[in-house]
């Protein structure tokens, strides 16, 4: 059934949903009921992840490296050897070949990064 992917039930859920289908007028059997069950028991979360890469019309962050190096040139001398943070990130869709982004951030950006992170971090806890 869709909606049991969809709602990406728990087994209590599922136990709960099952049952009420068996008892409705034209549902299911209990051995559908059973059938499944133990379906969805084996493959529920490689259902979920499938649903959630067909929804997605992005591409998403695949993976992120990073590493600090100085700087040796510079237009101001000033930030001549002063650090700075490389990331390359890893973009793309499953099936597809990936795009790579590379970013480099002084210690002020690399602030400002955490601060906006940790709001995002903040406002999904709220969710």
């Amino acid at each position: 059934k869709q909606s049991i992917a969809s709602a990406d039930m728990d087994l209590n859920q599922l136990e709960a949903f099952l049952t009420a289908q068996t008892k409705k007028q034209g549902g299911i059997t209990s051995d559908q009921a059973a059938v499944i069950a133990k379906f969805w028991k084996n493959h529920r979360i490689k259902i979920h992840e499938n649903l959630i890469n067909q929804s997605r019309w992005d591409n998403v962050l695949k993976n992120m490296n990073w590493r600090v190096d100085l700087k040796s040139q510079s237009r101001h001398i000033d930030q001549i050897n002063t650090p700075v943070a490389i990331v390359e990130m890893e973009l793309g869709k499953n099936g597809q070949e990936s795009e790579f982004l590379c970013l480099e951030f002084d210690e002020a950006k690399v602030s400002q990064m955490l601060k906006k992170l940790s709001e995002i971090e903040e406002s999904m806890t709220l969710l």
